[in-house]
């Protein structure tokens, strides 16, 4: 894992971590919790990358000087095991507990990172829980994980399908027209976005979060 993919590592959790954990890489937290752009490359210039958004608009988004690109690499529920570090995107489900939208396993350097449950936006009324794997167990549905964080524990259940991915390391090499991305950014005092860092789909896989 290289370091460019570990900074990365750190925009793959909810805006809770930008103001709690040094593991951003931002000297300061940002004045506003950033907006996370999901979407397809149009173009990619300047250090400018032009996104078309799933809501159908078109933005461009500046990578700031320095700033980070990873890709993301196809894994398995398998591969999740107690003791590793997970980010999963949940919905609560009517017969209770929450069931996975997607799976980021951690690298082990950066477990921690923006520990805890809280809302997240990738669909309604989802949530992001980055936690500790406490143990894995084969369910009649697929697999139900439980998680632990600050004391607590979630139990989630990763329906068979469920994307689970890790970190990988990416160019702007990789920013083609088509290729799907993740950013957090942010606007600077012109209203323009910026990000410190990006997630770009790589080899077939596209970032699930």
């Amino acid at each position: 894992m290289s370091a460019r993919a570990l900074i990365v590592a750190s925009t793959l959790v909810a805006p809770v971590a930008y103001l709690a954990l040094p593991a951003t890489a931002q000297a300061q937290a940002p004045k506003a919790a950033p907006t996370n752009i999901r979407g397809s490359v149009v173009s990619f210039a300047n250090n400018t990358v032009k996104v078309k958004t799933r809501e159908g608009k078109t933005v461009d988004v500046t990578l700031a000087e320095g700033g980070r690109i990873a890709g993301v690499a196809r894994a398995a529920v398998t591969d999740i095991k107690p003791g590793d570090f997970v980010g999963i995107a949940s919905l609560a489900k009517a017969d209770g507990g929450d069931g996975a939208l997607e799976v980021l396993i951690f690298p082990p350097a950066m477990k921690g990172t923006g520990e805890g449950s809280y809302g997240w936006d990738l669909k309604p009324n989802s949530s992001m829980t980055n936690a500790t794997v406490a143990d894995a167990v084969k369910g009649v549905d697929g697999h139900t994980v439980t998680v632990s964080y600050h004391g607590k524990e979630k139990k989630i259940t990763i329906g068979d399908g469920t994307p689970v991915v890790t970190l990988a390391p990416a160019s702007t090499k990789d920013l083609v027209a088509g290729a799907i991305v993740f950013i957090p950014a942010t606007k600077n005092d012109k209203g323009n976005f910026v990000a410190q860092q990006l997630v770009v789909g790589t080899n077939g896989v596209v970032p699930p979060m």
